[in-house]
């Protein structure tokens, strides 16, 4: 169902692809909406478009290809290691304006060496682009979620404040309003005494027994999506986020770190000396690293293309780990993006982990650039 013309490049692009030894699968338009709703991440839910099947199903059309390849790829029951390649239509509403416009990606499944997979998807996107716009100097921003959560989780704040850090990893604007509230805390306000009272005495049954009641003499818990038990621990979560206080110590390691903005080629040595000079230990996220850089190396990859930037991330939920961009020196528009997805396949209802990573590739924007 092509409603606008496909781009007069989409045979280089599949050449590509098959030259990459991918298997080219398509979805269909109409996708359950539920995984994009739970899994994708607010700044999609916000855009996508919502329909309805004749019982009553929440549909929606494609709005990516990655979690629609993803449940194909369980359905089928196919083994891995497994590359899939995909060019079709996904309908969104986009900042810069339209709602529906072709990508293009590869979605890498199942391989175990992460970093020489990593590597990979980064050395497909430039080698694709490099065909498609042909003499243009690409440049790519690199971040990684995993080194973000590993800092964080370094500081010793509450698990709750960690989510919130976490998942607000890439907005910016977000981070800041959050590492604000930490820095001064703000109360919690509109609880009543007697709930006041039974959280400060820790009575988690009284706390449980005191909302059921109040829920069945309003009538809302016929309707609650959440039972009195989950609501009374949300509650103590909340009060203890709103007592946590991030000493200014800890905030200047944390605005030191998101400021970092090197060379790849120096990246690794940049993290360790602000892992070193914080007293963190960052083992594990730092070998991760270290090692996707020496597989780019290793690969081919023209590491003078990357930039490492530690608050870049990604507008979607499900990335774990490498989160990149790519785009041409000298304009803000992106061409390529892709990353880390491993907890994506068991989320969606894989029985066990599989590893993966890929990247799509906006068309349009890509068209523009070869008109340029």
């Amino acid at each position: 169902m092509a409603l606008i013309n496909l781009p007069d490049f989409s045979g280089e692009l599949l050449s590509e692809f098959a030259a990459r030894k991918t298997e080219r699968v398509d979805t269909p338009v109409i996708q359950p909406a539920e995984p994009f709703l739970d899994i994708a991440g607010e700044d999609l839910r916000r855009r996508i478009f919502m329909t309805e099947s004749e019982t009553g199903a929440s549909l929606c059309l494609r709005p990516e290809f990655t979690i629609p390849v993803c449940l194909r790829h369980i359905e089928s029951a196919t083994g891995t290691p497994k590359r899939y390649s995909y060019l079709g239509e996904v309908f969104r509403q986009r900042r810069e304006g339209g709602n529906e416009f072709y990508q293009a990606g590869i979605e890498d499944l199942g391989d175990i060496n992460i970093a020489a997979a990593d590597a990979r998807a980064i050395g497909d996107a430039i080698g694709v682009l490099a065909r498609v716009v042909p003499g243009k100097h690409l440049s790519v921003t690199l971040g990684d979620q995993a080194v973000f959560e590993a800092v964080v989780q370094a500081l010793g704040l509450p698990l709750g404040w960690q989510k919130r850090l976490i998942h607000a990893f890439g907005n910016m604007s977000q981070l800041e309003a959050l590492l604000a509230n930490l820095v001064s805390p703000q109360s919690v306000t509109g609880l009543s005494d007697e709930i006041a009272h039974l959280i400060a005495a820790d009575d988690e049954p009284a706390l449980v027994a005191h909302i059921d009641a109040t829920m069945q003499a309003t009538g809302y818990s016929t309707n609650a999506s959440r039972s009195p038990l989950e609501i009374a621990r949300r509650l103590k979560e909340k009060l203890i986020l709103s007592e946590t206080r991030l000493d200014d110590a800890a905030y200047r390691v944390l605005e030191e770190f998101l400021s970092l903005n090197v060379p790849l080629i120096n990246a690794s040595a940049a993290l360790a000396g602000f892992a070193d000079a914080a007293g963190l230990k960052l083992g594990n996220a730092l070998a991760r690293f270290d090692g996707r850089v020496a597989a780019l190396a290793n690969a081919g990859v023209d590491l003078g293309l990357i930039d490492y930037r530690a608050a870049f991330g990604r507008p979607l939920d499900y990335y774990t780990g490498l989160v990149f961009e790519i785009g041409v020196q000298g304009t803000s528009a992106v061409l390529a993006g892709g990353g880390r997805f491993d907890r994506l396949m068991t989320f969606l209802g894989a029985k066990e982990r599989i590893p993966a990573v890929g990247f799509s590739l906006w068309l349009d924007r890509i068209e523009a650039e070869r008109a340029a």
